[in-house]
């Protein structure tokens, strides 16, 4: 499991959409992360798979997550069942997927060698799936070890999870929410470095996937790029591989495509001990043509679509584009995260490019280009050529961003990629900007806090920067000074266990760089962090600082029923009962240890009553002060003649309480967490009469909100102070 993080949408212990108890984290990924939850009507395990806020209302990215959702209609064992897309109702978009319980292979790998039969059942079962998914022209273009569970941790029972970059290549279609280069490089077929992928890619990965289990251990990939590609041009080492294992490895995965089983169905003849004739169908019509050099002329014909994914690494010097610039020579979308331009001699001399043949055509013709806040840029969509392909690659590069384009034809201008170009080169420089395009219609947004980048922007547009694109551009420029009533609301939305206010509030505002502190008290972090991300698209890039103590549902309780009540100088002093009474200034104490409180009386205060309680992490509520051993909790009789500042103790070392029959406390393990203590200085008895020493949290709200307190009861001041109990 993955650990949470204060900035997840989901914590575990959160319901979704009153149906789903999120259990944990499963993994984070670019553009959503995954969730495992269970249905609280019918108990079963699902996982939830969250578009990440800034893409939630993103119609470009809806779409993609809808193309996965697609993957509902491939109805298969072997594959994860996908249900529906669905929206919180505070907008999160997430998608329901089958929960599979067991090991993934990556798990079986780390723990040694898998054998022969069991590898050849896996091969089998995946095949199947694999059929079912190629049959709709769909392809994984990521099947590894990790992404191949077995449920149950049975070999028969595998399923092939996370079609989050698989390729649907019938004409028209998006690439579903790729991310960076499509499949890992130790299990990637050669002909996937340049992007280019069929089902005969999904074969090679299933073989050195099953390879690898057998071995105990990942192929050799080498440490460089160049490396990598000389190491994809040579057979997979399968000595030592039992038959009939190894000689369907040695097929599946051979470096070049057309060596090996052509099909999932040629894979499951082979484990059947049969000949395999592949049907009379034009298996290359709608799919990416992968062919050698020497075929190149043959396949010329074809349509061909190729995949263009990747990140930035080491980006070059941002480059202005401007709508007559133009570049020679063909773009090599070979991807290997920064790679130098030495590899593609090796990408030729595999035999992986050929001549460019036509595209196929998308309908709608759908582009996205969007910078959210503190994230960077990524362009997701068609592009219609190698070129405007490679420039755009270019400007994502240069702002360190990522990229998944396809490339194919369609209802365009003739200047529609150049005007693309231009429109993104000119809204780049504001904080936040999106550009989605459906066809030559064009939606541009942006947001910044300059006004010079908004001046130089907006005159850009005035000039005619979107040529043939038709659209209105909406810019923004934000407001310079925050002023603090526009957090008001939030902070009352907020507040679940007390108010909370701005410490410091401005009168002038906050600048852009001013520092945001926010006071008070909540129940949990989770609305620690949910009143964070509602204050982020608010202040933008102020500094947050939330100095709020976390309670608990107890604690919280009191505090939503106590009478209002100022502060006073009486303070709460903690002491080490179990090591001689020496200060405690944190409050924090271990299991095992003996907390010794002290009240801190100033000298002006020398008469009316005190009620000293504790308020326990457990719902309960312990009278410290008075109880059924000290009844009189008067000022005067407490200070017994004393003047001037004094200390008055309630709860005592083990030793002392042995010696006075005053109460002592020891941690013990079973209420963690942080207690409250209360100290209420009032001009008469605060209860009509004497509560008993322990009672529970919800008795003693209702005790203040009712006649059991005394009406004649005037209360001076209301201090507080945390106790906090670790386990270390």
């Amino acid at each position: 499991m993955t650990e949470s993080r204060p900035g997840d949408l989901f914590k575990p212990g959160d319901l979704v959409n009153n149906t789903y108890r999120v259990e944990a984290l499963l993994g984070r990924g670019g553009t959503s992360d995954v969730y495992r939850a269970r249905s609280e009507i019918t108990g079963r395990l699902v996982a939830l798979k969250v578009l990440k806020s800034e893409f939630s209302t993103n119609e470009d990215y809806l779409l993609l997550l809808t193309r996965e959702e697609a993957m509902r209609e491939i109805r298969h064992d072997a594959i994860v069942r996908y249900s529906e897309n669905h929206r919180t109702a505070d907008g999160h978009v997430y998608l329901l997927i089958d929960y599979v319980d067991g090991p993934g292979m990556d798990k079986k790998l780390k723990e040694g060698p898998m054998s022969a039969d069991d590898l050849l059942v896996i091969c089998r079962r995946v095949a199947e799936g694999l059929q079912a998914a190629h049959e709709r022209k769909i392809f994984h273009r990521d099947l590894s070890p990790d992404n191949i569970i077995l449920r149950d941790g049975d070999p028969a029972q595998a399923v092939i999870i996370d079609f989050g970059i698989a390729k649907d290549t019938n004409p028209g279609a998006e690439t579903i929410v790729g991310n960076e280069f499509a499949g890992k490089y130790a299990y990637a077929a050669p002909e996937q470095l340049s992007g280019m992928t069929d089902a005969r890619t999904d074969i090679y990965s299933l073989g050195a996937s099953l390879l690898a289990n057998f071995r105990g251990k990942a192929p050799d990939v080498g440490r460089n790029p160049m490396e990598v590609v000389r190491k994809k041009s040579e057979t997979l080492d399968t000595e030592g591989v039992p038959e009939p294992l190894k000689a369907l490895l040695d097929k599946m995965t051979n470096p070049n495509p057309d060596e090996r089983f052509e099909s999932a169905a040629a894979v499951l003849a082979a484990l059947d001990g049969e000949k395999f004739d592949p049907p009379e169908t034009d298996t290359l019509s709608d799919e990416t043509v992968i062919a050698p050099i020497a075929a190149a002329a043959k396949a010329a014909s074809q349509p061909k679509a190729e995949i263009i994914a990747g990140g930035a690494s080491a980006p070059p010097p941002k480059a202005k584009a401007t709508k007559d610039s133009g570049k020679s020579g063909m773009l090599i979308p070979l991807v290997l995260g920064g790679m130098v331009a030495a590899g593609v001699a090796g990408a030729f001399a595999l035999g992986l490019f050929s001549s460019a043949p036509a595209l196929p055509v998308a309908e709608p013709y759908r582009l996205s280009v969007a910078k959210a806040r503190d994230s960077a840029p990524r362009a997701v969509g068609f592009v219609p050529s190698e070129e405007i392909a490679s420039d755009l690659r270019e400007q994502m590069q240069a702002l360190d961003g990522s990229f998944d384009l396809t490339l194919a034809s369609g209802a365009i201008s003739e200047s529609w990629g150049l005007d693309v170009l231009a429109v993104v080169d000119a809204i780049d420089d504001m904080e936040t900007w999106r550009v989605s395009l459906s066809g030559n219609i064009a939606e541009v947004e942006g947001s910044t806090t300059s006004r010079p980048i908004y001046d130089q922007v907006q005159a850009a547009f005035d000039a005619g920067i979107m040529g043939a694109l038709s659209g209105e551009p909406s810019l923004i420029l934000d407001g310079i000074i925050l002023a603090p009533d526009q957090l008001d609301p939030i902070l009352n939305t907020f507040a679940d266990c007390g108010p909370l206010a701005l410490a410091n509030r401005p009168v002038a505002g906050y600048g852009p760089e001013s520092p945001i502190t926010i006071r008070g008290v909540l129940s949990s972090g989770q609305s620690r962090d949910a009143l964070a991300n509602a204050m982020s698209p608010v202040i933008g890039d102020r500094p947050l600082n939330l100095d709020v103590d976390i309670l608990n549902t107890t604690l919280c309780l009191i505090e939503s029923v106590m009478p209002k009540a100022p502060t006073s100088a009486i303070d709460v002093a903690f002491y080490q009962g179990d090591q001689a009474n020496n200060p405690n200034p944190t409050g924090a104490f271990l299991v095992g240890e003996n907390p010794v409180i002290d009240i801190e009386l100033p000298a002006d205060i020398t008469d009316g009553y005190l009620s000293v309680s504790v308020l326990d992490v457990s719902g309960n509520v312990f009278h410290l002060l008075p109880n059924l051993n000290r009844a009189d909790h008067s000022v005067a009789a407490l200070r017994d003649g004393t003047e001037g500042s004094m200390s008055v103790r309630v709860a005592y070392s083990i030793e002392e309480a042995q010696q006075t029959g005053g109460l002592a406390f020891r941690v013990d393990d079973s209420t963690l967490g942080k207690s409250k203590i209360l100290v209420i200085h009032s001009s008469e008895p605060l209860f009509n009469e004497m509560r008993p020493t322990s009672e529970s949290a919800s008795s003693y709200a209702e005790a203040i909100l009712t006649q059991e307190r005394n009406a004649a009861s005037r209360i001076y001041s209301l201090d507080s102070r945390i106790l906090e109990t670790l386990s270390q």
